[in-house]
Protein backbone atom coordinates (compact mmCIF):
# COMPACT_ATOMS: atom_id res chain seq x y z
CA UNK A 1 0.00 0.00 0.00
CA UNK A 2 1.42 3.54 -0.63
CA UNK A 3 1.15 6.16 2.26
CA UNK A 4 -2.04 8.05 2.12
CA UNK A 5 -2.75 11.01 1.11
CA UNK A 6 -6.35 12.04 1.26
CA UNK A 7 -7.85 14.77 -0.43
CA UNK A 8 -11.08 16.40 1.84
CA UNK A 9 -14.04 17.98 1.07
CA UNK A 10 -15.69 20.25 3.19
CA UNK A 11 -19.39 19.76 3.04
CA UNK A 12 -22.10 21.15 5.61
CA UNK A 13 -24.32 18.98 8.12
CA UNK A 14 -27.45 19.99 6.25
CA UNK A 15 -26.20 19.48 2.59
CA UNK A 16 -25.01 16.07 3.65
CA UNK A 17 -28.07 14.80 5.39
CA UNK A 18 -30.09 16.58 2.49
CA UNK A 19 -28.08 14.44 0.19
CA UNK A 20 -28.38 10.89 1.92
CA UNK A 21 -32.00 11.48 2.30
CA UNK A 22 -32.17 11.69 -1.35
CA UNK A 23 -30.25 8.50 -2.26
CA UNK A 24 -32.13 7.23 0.37
CA UNK A 25 -35.88 8.06 -1.07
CA UNK A 26 -34.76 7.41 -4.71
CA UNK A 27 -34.21 3.03 -3.44
CA UNK A 28 -37.85 3.56 -1.88
CA UNK A 29 -37.13 4.60 1.88
CA UNK A 30 -40.29 6.46 3.11
CA UNK A 31 -39.43 10.26 3.81
CA UNK A 32 -39.72 9.84 7.45
CA UNK A 33 -37.49 6.68 7.53
CA UNK A 34 -34.91 8.44 5.01
CA UNK A 35 -34.78 11.76 6.85
CA UNK A 36 -34.44 9.66 10.24
CA UNK A 37 -31.48 7.70 8.67
CA UNK A 38 -29.89 10.32 6.76
CA UNK A 39 -30.24 12.81 10.25
CA UNK A 40 -28.49 9.79 12.19
CA UNK A 41 -25.73 9.28 9.65
CA UNK A 42 -24.41 12.94 9.70
CA UNK A 43 -24.78 13.02 13.54
CA UNK A 44 -22.15 10.37 13.48
CA UNK A 45 -20.31 11.68 11.50
CA UNK A 46 -20.31 15.03 13.37
CA UNK A 47 -19.40 13.26 16.33
CA UNK A 48 -16.29 11.27 14.43
CA UNK A 49 -17.47 8.12 14.30
CA UNK A 50 -17.26 7.81 10.39
CA UNK A 51 -16.98 4.08 10.23
CA UNK A 52 -21.10 3.51 9.67
CA UNK A 53 -22.43 3.26 6.84
CA UNK A 54 -25.38 1.08 4.14
CA UNK A 55 -24.53 -2.21 2.69
CA UNK A 56 -25.80 -2.47 -0.70
CA UNK A 57 -28.67 -4.99 -1.68
CA UNK A 58 -29.33 -6.54 1.49
CA UNK A 59 -31.44 -4.15 3.14
CA UNK A 60 -35.60 -4.26 2.80
CA UNK A 61 -36.28 -0.27 2.34
CA UNK A 62 -39.59 -0.10 3.41
CA UNK A 63 -41.22 -3.16 5.35
CA UNK A 64 -44.11 -2.32 8.03
CA UNK A 65 -42.73 -2.73 11.31
CA UNK A 66 -45.02 -3.69 14.38
CA UNK A 67 -44.76 -4.45 18.10
CA UNK A 68 -45.35 -8.17 19.69
CA UNK A 69 -46.26 -7.03 23.13
CA UNK A 70 -45.53 -10.04 25.70
CA UNK A 71 -46.10 -8.10 28.88
CA UNK A 72 -46.44 -4.43 29.93
CA UNK A 73 -43.04 -4.27 29.84
CA UNK A 74 -41.58 -6.85 27.60
CA UNK A 75 -42.09 -6.36 23.76
CA UNK A 76 -40.58 -8.19 20.75
CA UNK A 77 -39.81 -6.18 17.09
CA UNK A 78 -39.50 -8.12 14.22
CA UNK A 79 -37.03 -5.91 12.15
CA UNK A 80 -37.58 -7.63 9.11
CA UNK A 81 -34.37 -6.90 7.69
CA UNK A 82 -34.53 -2.82 7.51
CA UNK A 83 -31.90 -0.15 8.86
CA UNK A 84 -31.07 -1.15 11.83
CA UNK A 85 -31.59 2.80 12.35
CA UNK A 86 -35.04 2.44 11.50
CA UNK A 87 -35.73 -0.44 13.93
CA UNK A 88 -32.94 0.74 17.18
CA UNK A 89 -35.17 4.15 17.01
CA UNK A 90 -38.68 2.44 17.18
CA UNK A 91 -37.31 0.35 19.53
CA UNK A 92 -36.01 3.06 22.11
CA UNK A 93 -38.74 5.09 21.66
CA UNK A 94 -40.85 2.04 22.58
CA UNK A 95 -39.24 1.30 25.85
CA UNK A 96 -39.03 4.98 26.58
CA UNK A 97 -43.26 4.96 26.51
CA UNK A 98 -43.24 1.73 28.70
CA UNK A 99 -41.08 3.30 31.20
CA UNK A 100 -42.77 6.33 31.69
CA UNK A 101 -45.70 4.46 32.75
CA UNK A 102 -44.14 1.44 34.57
CA UNK A 103 -40.51 2.44 35.09
CA UNK A 104 -38.70 0.38 33.04
CA UNK A 105 -38.98 -0.93 29.24
CA UNK A 106 -37.72 -3.75 27.75
CA UNK A 107 -37.61 -4.91 23.45
CA UNK A 108 -35.80 -7.49 21.45
CA UNK A 109 -35.80 -6.95 18.22
CA UNK A 110 -34.90 -9.52 15.48
CA UNK A 111 -33.87 -9.30 11.80
CA UNK A 112 -32.26 -6.18 12.11
CA UNK A 113 -28.60 -5.07 9.79
CA UNK A 114 -26.60 -3.08 11.91
CA UNK A 115 -24.37 -5.87 13.95
CA UNK A 116 -24.76 -5.54 17.72
CA UNK A 117 -26.00 -8.12 19.98
CA UNK A 118 -24.06 -10.79 17.46
CA UNK A 119 -20.82 -8.67 17.88
CA UNK A 120 -21.83 -8.31 21.49
CA UNK A 121 -21.31 -4.78 20.72
CA UNK A 122 -22.29 -2.72 24.10
CA UNK A 123 -24.44 0.67 24.76
CA UNK A 124 -25.24 2.68 27.42
CA UNK A 125 -25.71 5.97 28.90
CA UNK A 126 -26.58 8.35 31.75
CA UNK A 127 -27.68 12.00 31.82
CA UNK A 128 -25.61 13.97 34.07
CA UNK A 129 -26.37 18.04 35.07
CA UNK A 130 -23.43 20.06 34.28
CA UNK A 131 -20.90 17.42 34.08
CA UNK A 132 -22.43 16.52 30.86
CA UNK A 133 -23.36 12.70 29.76
CA UNK A 134 -22.13 9.63 30.16
CA UNK A 135 -22.17 7.56 26.62
CA UNK A 136 -19.98 4.23 26.27
CA UNK A 137 -20.48 2.62 22.62
CA UNK A 138 -17.96 -0.15 22.47
CA UNK A 139 -17.20 -3.90 20.38
CA UNK A 140 -15.80 -6.71 22.04
CA UNK A 141 -12.70 -6.19 19.35
CA UNK A 142 -9.17 -3.87 19.88
CA UNK A 143 -10.92 -1.73 16.90
CA UNK A 144 -14.19 -2.48 14.76
CA UNK A 145 -14.07 -3.66 11.56
CA UNK A 146 -15.63 -0.24 9.97
CA UNK A 147 -12.46 1.22 11.18
CA UNK A 148 -10.78 -1.11 8.82
CA UNK A 149 -12.98 -0.29 5.93
CA UNK A 150 -12.75 2.87 6.16
CA UNK A 151 -9.05 2.99 6.32
CA UNK A 152 -9.47 0.68 2.99
CA UNK A 153 -11.81 3.30 1.67
CA UNK A 154 -8.80 6.07 2.00
CA UNK A 155 -6.03 4.21 1.31
CA UNK A 156 -4.73 4.14 4.86
CA UNK A 157 -2.98 1.82 7.24
CA UNK A 158 -3.85 0.16 10.24
CA UNK A 159 -2.23 0.30 13.32
CA UNK A 160 -0.51 -2.92 14.33
CA UNK A 161 -2.07 -5.56 16.56
CA UNK A 162 -5.55 -5.08 14.89
CA UNK A 163 -6.10 -7.95 13.11
CA UNK A 164 -4.35 -10.62 11.20
CA UNK A 165 -4.67 -11.59 7.48
CA UNK A 166 -5.88 -14.92 5.56
CA UNK A 167 -2.70 -16.80 6.84
CA UNK A 168 -2.84 -15.56 10.55
CA UNK A 169 0.03 -12.93 10.27
CA UNK A 170 -0.28 -9.42 11.53
CA UNK A 171 -1.09 -7.12 9.17
CA UNK A 172 -1.08 -3.21 9.09
CA UNK A 173 -3.04 -3.63 5.85
CA UNK A 174 -7.23 -2.93 5.92
CA UNK A 175 -8.14 -4.78 3.09
CA UNK A 176 -6.02 -8.25 4.16
CA UNK A 177 -7.69 -7.66 7.07
CA UNK A 178 -11.48 -7.97 5.47
CA UNK A 179 -10.12 -10.30 2.81
CA UNK A 180 -10.12 -13.41 4.77
CA UNK A 181 -8.32 -11.83 7.77
CA UNK A 182 -9.56 -11.44 11.20
CA UNK A 183 -10.01 -8.65 13.78
CA UNK A 184 -8.31 -9.35 17.16
CA UNK A 185 -10.54 -9.65 20.43
CA UNK A 186 -9.73 -7.23 23.14
CA UNK A 187 -8.43 -9.17 26.09
CA UNK A 188 -6.70 -12.07 23.99
CA UNK A 189 -8.38 -15.28 25.23
CA UNK A 190 -11.07 -13.64 27.52
CA UNK A 191 -11.97 -11.75 24.22
CA UNK A 192 -11.85 -14.46 21.96
CA UNK A 193 -14.62 -16.46 24.15
CA UNK A 194 -16.68 -13.65 23.95
CA UNK A 195 -16.18 -13.32 20.23
CA UNK A 196 -17.07 -17.49 19.98
CA UNK A 197 -20.70 -16.00 20.58
CA UNK A 198 -21.14 -14.31 17.88
CA UNK A 199 -22.70 -15.71 14.38
CA UNK A 200 -20.97 -13.40 11.54
CA UNK A 201 -23.27 -13.33 8.28
CA UNK A 202 -21.70 -12.55 4.46
CA UNK A 203 -22.41 -8.95 4.13
CA UNK A 204 -23.87 -9.83 0.59
CA UNK A 205 -27.47 -10.95 2.03
CA UNK A 206 -29.39 -10.28 4.81
CA UNK A 207 -27.57 -10.21 8.28
CA UNK A 208 -30.81 -11.27 10.41
CA UNK A 209 -29.20 -9.41 13.42
CA UNK A 210 -30.72 -9.72 16.95
CA UNK A 211 -31.21 -5.80 19.17
CA UNK A 212 -31.75 -5.56 23.18
CA UNK A 213 -32.77 -2.69 24.52
CA UNK A 214 -33.53 -1.77 28.10
CA UNK A 215 -34.67 1.55 29.65
CA UNK A 216 -35.39 2.62 33.02
CA UNK A 217 -36.28 5.19 35.16
CA UNK A 218 -33.37 6.00 37.68
CA UNK A 219 -36.16 7.59 39.93
CA UNK A 220 -37.83 4.77 40.50
CA UNK A 221 -34.99 3.88 42.86
CA UNK A 222 -34.04 7.52 44.05
CA UNK A 223 -35.92 9.56 46.60
CA UNK A 224 -34.76 12.26 44.88
CA UNK A 225 -35.74 11.51 41.82
CA UNK A 226 -34.17 12.68 38.52
CA UNK A 227 -31.83 15.68 39.83
CA UNK A 228 -31.16 13.05 42.44
CA UNK A 229 -29.50 11.29 39.98
CA UNK A 230 -28.20 13.61 37.82
CA UNK A 231 -26.25 14.83 41.02
CA UNK A 232 -24.96 11.30 41.36
CA UNK A 233 -23.88 11.33 37.78
CA UNK A 234 -21.96 14.50 38.20
CA UNK A 235 -20.20 13.66 41.34
CA UNK A 236 -19.08 10.60 39.30
CA UNK A 237 -17.56 12.30 36.23
CA UNK A 238 -16.05 14.51 38.51
CA UNK A 239 -14.13 12.04 40.74
CA UNK A 240 -13.10 10.60 37.16
CA UNK A 241 -11.48 13.36 36.07
CA UNK A 242 -10.01 14.37 38.89
CA UNK A 243 -8.15 11.08 39.67
CA UNK A 244 -4.02 11.53 39.25
CA UNK A 245 -2.93 11.46 35.52
CA UNK A 246 -0.19 9.45 34.24
CA UNK A 247 3.11 11.39 32.99
CA UNK A 248 2.97 13.66 29.97
CA UNK A 249 -1.31 13.66 29.80
CA UNK A 250 -3.00 16.86 31.06
CA UNK A 251 -6.42 15.97 30.50
CA UNK A 252 -8.69 12.45 31.18
CA UNK A 253 -11.89 12.19 29.22
CA UNK A 254 -15.09 10.22 30.18
CA UNK A 255 -16.98 7.90 27.89
CA UNK A 256 -18.46 10.14 25.11
CA UNK A 257 -16.85 13.42 25.91
CA UNK A 258 -14.20 13.51 22.87
CA UNK A 259 -17.66 12.94 20.54
CA UNK A 260 -19.57 14.98 22.47
CA UNK A 261 -17.01 17.73 22.06
CA UNK A 262 -16.24 16.69 17.94
CA UNK A 263 -20.17 17.21 17.49
CA UNK A 264 -19.65 20.78 18.43
CA UNK A 265 -16.17 21.17 16.33
CA UNK A 266 -18.40 19.92 13.44
CA UNK A 267 -21.50 21.96 13.59
CA UNK A 268 -20.66 24.03 10.49
CA UNK A 269 -19.10 21.06 8.32
CA UNK A 270 -18.29 17.79 7.63
CA UNK A 271 -14.79 16.63 6.17
CA UNK A 272 -15.70 13.71 3.50
CA UNK A 273 -11.98 11.85 2.32
CA UNK A 274 -11.85 11.52 -1.39
CA UNK A 275 -12.68 7.66 -1.19
CA UNK A 276 -15.91 8.58 0.45
CA UNK A 277 -17.00 11.47 -2.15
CA UNK A 278 -16.16 8.25 -4.76
CA UNK A 279 -18.68 6.34 -3.51
CA UNK A 280 -21.49 8.84 -2.62
CA UNK A 281 -20.90 10.09 -6.45
CA UNK A 282 -21.21 6.34 -7.41
CA UNK A 283 -24.81 5.47 -5.87
CA UNK A 284 -26.23 8.93 -6.76
CA UNK A 285 -26.05 8.32 -10.23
Amino acid sequence: MHEPTPQTLNITPTSATALAKAILTSYGVPVDRANLIATALTLVDRRGVDTHGINPGVIAPAPDLTFNTKTPTMALLDAKNTFGFVAGSLAIDKCIEMAHTYGMGMVSSGTATTKAWGLLAVCGGGSGGGEGDFVLDMSPCVAARGKMRKAARRGEFIPEGYALDAQGRPTTDPVAALEGGVVLPIGGPKGSGLDIMMDYKEMGRPQEVGHWFLVFRPDVFLDGGVEEFRERMDTLLRTVRGVKKAEGFERIYVSGEMEAEAEIDALHYLGLQSGVQIKMEEVSK
